[in-house]
């Protein structure tokens, strides 16, 4: 186990000299803020696992930071100290995250037992993670990263939908993390012991989709050479994610509607049909109002699916969640890539706060991924990120000598004609005069499909 980062955060020198010594006896490796002030800028700055702070001090008072610290990275724990405790005080404490709270004067013992309980949690916690990764099962996580206003009212939906079993349809652009939220809505759900299967409705042939959803019968067509389920007997007794559920066919769509009338499916070449019990989340990056105005998406299978309708907001309308995020890719990362990068430069973070990211967070994930592909060493730096210090962020009148390649001038067409058009891939693909396979191919080659 790498030796753990701890941040204490006192306005009494004693109390520090104290704590400095006692955790850097205990293994721990330990850094000193005397306010909530300096200790947000080591944060901001550096990579902790954990933070001991007092609560009542001067100018930022502990509550305070536990929530900035939290909103610039969820993950890192926080033990609250207090010389006036009061159940109030300790109720907020741990209600806003903190995982314990302990009473001056300290009780070295207590402290270094609730360290070694924290750090084994999160120990254990990290390894869950790489073998999530491992097994490709990363968007089983129930953390959703980012504390901004757009991202607690997702989170306050999620919360109530999830133990209803009630459809659920996630508007949003490509990018931003339809098919997280819709794990986070099973892993929540009593299905969670159940399969969890998400489809890219697109991404399959329209002669398949019929025998993929519903299953079919040996000889039912040529190659069909065994019985097979399908996706909704597959997913019995779980949650089955149909993302782009606008790319559906109009014959589709009527026997998807008929399942979730009936919940019942008829395997293709059978007679015989079969009761399931699924949930269906669907997700869209196109806006179906226009779809069903265009008369391309059946409006009783809108209204079917649209129980509950979840509103994903784009990376750029919650920009206070790129920290959050961009720390949380950090962890991933020295964890996939054995490493121990200690955070971001002031002038790398200020960058990606400024840009736009039409990638949404898949885009950001790709951006850091490639840091540490390209080598970054100690932190991620301006230099690590050459799309944004190249002058992606606001793109400047060409003049001789800085003239772009082609590739990224359609790259940056594409991705600007797909915001504009709220990710609606086939608006987009008229508008540039191109095919909508261009579209999901060249996304595909940006790593955003």
């Amino acid at each position: 186990m790498e030796t753990a980062k701890i941040l204490v955060v006192d306005d009494e020198p004693s109390i520090l000299r104290l704590l400095q010594e006692a955790l850097t006896q205990w293994g721990y490796s330990v850094k000193c803020a005397s306010s909530g002030t300096e200790a947000v800028d080591a944060v901001r700055g550096e990579m902790f696992d954990a933070v001991i702070t007092d609560i009542r001090m001067p100018e930022m008072s502990g509550l305070e930071l536990l929530k900035e610290v939290k909103r610039q990275d969820e993950s890192i724990e926080i033990v609250m100290m207090t010389g006036y405790p009061t159940i109030a005080s300790a109720v907020e404490a741990l209600k806003e995250g903190a995982y314990d709270y302990l009473s001056k004067p300290l009780i070295l013992d207590e402290l270094r037992h609730l360290m070694a309980r924290m750090m084994e949690r999160r120990f254990l916690r990290g390894e869950v993670h790489t073998l999530r990764e491992r097994l490709g099962e990363e968007l089983t996580v129930t953390e959703l990263v980012g504390n901004s206003g757009p991202m607690q009212r997702v989170k306050e939906i999620i919360g109530k939908v999830a133990g209803t079993g009630s459809p659920v349809l996630i508007e949003g652009e490509s990018g931003t993390g339809k098919e997280l939220v819709a794990a986070a809505i099973h892993r929540l759900s009593p299905r969670a012991k159940g399969p969890f299967i998400p489809v890219n409705c697109s991404a399959i042939p329209s002669d398949l989709l019929e025998s993929e959803f519903f299953g079919h019968v040996r000889g039912a067509f040529s190659g069909a050479v065994s019985d097979t389920l399908g996706l909704f007997r597959g997913a019995n007794d779980g949650t089955l994610f149909l993302d782009e559920i606008a790319e559906l066919s109009p014959a589709l769509q009527v026997k998807l509607l008929r399942v979730l009338q009936e919940m019942q499916v008829r395997p293709v070449g059978s007679t015989k049909a079969y009761t399931v019990d699924v949930r269906v989340i669907a997700a869209t990056n196109r806006d179906l109002d226009r779809v069903i105005a265009e008369e391309k998406f059946r409006q009783d299978l809108y209204y079917r699916l649209n129980v509950v309708r979840i509103n994903l907001p784009p990376l750029r309308a919650r920009r206070d969640d790129v920290v959050a995020l961009a720390n949380y890719f950090i962890r991933r990362f020295n964890r996939r890539f054995r490493r121990d990068l200690r955070g971001i430069t002031p002038d790398a973070l200020a960058a990606l706060q400024a840009y736009d990211f039409p990638g949404n967070v898949r885009e950001l994930e790709n951006l850091m991924e490639r840091a540490y592909a390209m080598g970054a060493k100690e932190q991620i730096t301006l230099a690590d990120l050459p799309s944004l210090a190249s002058g992606h962020v606001a793109p400047a009148p060409m003049s001789s000598g800085t003239i772009p390649q082609l590739a990224e001038v359609e790259k940056d067409l594409i991705l600007r004609a797909l915001a504009h058009y709220k990710d609606d891939k086939e608006a987009a693909a008229n508008a540039l005069g191109i095919s909508r396979r261009t579209i999901y191919r060249r996304l595909k080659e940006y790593g955003m499909l």
